[in-house]
């Protein structure tokens, strides 16, 4: 299926992540006539982004019924949107939900369907270099599916899990993991100020190092572990480095720990 298949498209949240789906789906094939945005305070460039491409903004949901509903909003105020977004949903509405935490159950009870998705993408869909994790209900249809993967793939990769509760560990591994890695760029740089580098120095090497690596990694689909081989000379500089990393106390255990966190976060999320 391709995005100009889809039909109409109601996006709940017109936030960053919202947007830069949207941003995804216009330039996927999408007709801008097919999109409507709603969100009670819209920034600025949400009204440029619908006046380029022929979508409407609206501050609450219209009465037609759309062919799909995304809820891109915080969870924090899901129990609020579910019940102004009820009437807009039809027989045939497909709900695809990208808020962390918000189980299927507790919208499916909101809004009387149970044709709901889960997925979660992460921030650099803005780029058109995501990953999301989804996982489809039982009454997701095939035609459903694959809807929702044109939808998702317009952000970059997508990954089907079996069970839901998979989708708390997508959400603390790839959804939370671009802070991670933009964390990881600061503690380098830090450490390279500590080393006797200018802070301006130290950034910037410590930037681009990650953004070198990530393109590597595109380019060249070898194991991370065979990539981080190909660096490592014996008794070497990066080999010192990784003994204190890959230590029993290292950055591996320290990222269990920090995914696991996560992963609790979005199951008290649901609660």
């Amino acid at each position: 299926m391709t995005l100009s298949d889809v039909g109409s498209v109601l996006l709940i949240g017109a936030g960053k992540m919202g947007m830069a789906m949207a941003s995804g789906w216009v330039q996927g094939g999408l007709p801008g006539s097919a999109l409507t945005l709603v969100d009670p305070q819209p920034h600025e460039s949400v009204a440029v982004f619908a006046k380029a491409h022929g979508a409407t903004v609206r501050s609450d949901p219209p009465s037609r019924t759309p062919r799909v509903v995304v809820l891109a909003v915080k969870p924090q105020i899901m129990d609020g949107v579910l019940a102004m977004t009820k009437p807009s949903v039809g027989a045939e509405t497909l709900v695809v939900s990208i808020a962390a935490g918000i189980s299927s159950d507790k919208i499916v009870s909101g809004l009387g369907t149970d044709r709901v998705v889960r997925a979660m993408p992460n921030t650099p869909a803005q780029i058109g270099k995501g990953i999301s994790g989804a996982f489809a209900g039982e009454a997701v249809t095939p035609d459903d599916r694959a809807l929702t993967g044109a939808l998702l793939a317009a952000a970059g990769g997508v990954v089907w899990v079996e069970t839901e509760a998979l989708i708390d560990a997508v959400t603390a591994v790839s959804g939370s993991g671009p802070a991670y890695v933009f964390h990881l760029v600061e503690a380098m740089a830090a450490a390279g100020e500590a080393e006797g580098l200018s802070a301006e120095q130290a950034m910037t090497l410590a930037r681009q190092t990650i953004v070198g690596a990530a393109a590597l990694m595109d380019a060249d689909d070898s194991a991370a572990a065979q990539l981080r081989k190909n660096v490592t000379s014996p008794n070497g500089t990066t080999q010192a480095a990784l003994d204190v990393l890959m230590a029993p106390d290292g950055l591996g255990s320290l990222m269990k720990r920090a995914v696991s966190a996560a992963r609790k976060r979005s199951e008290e999320l649901g609660q």
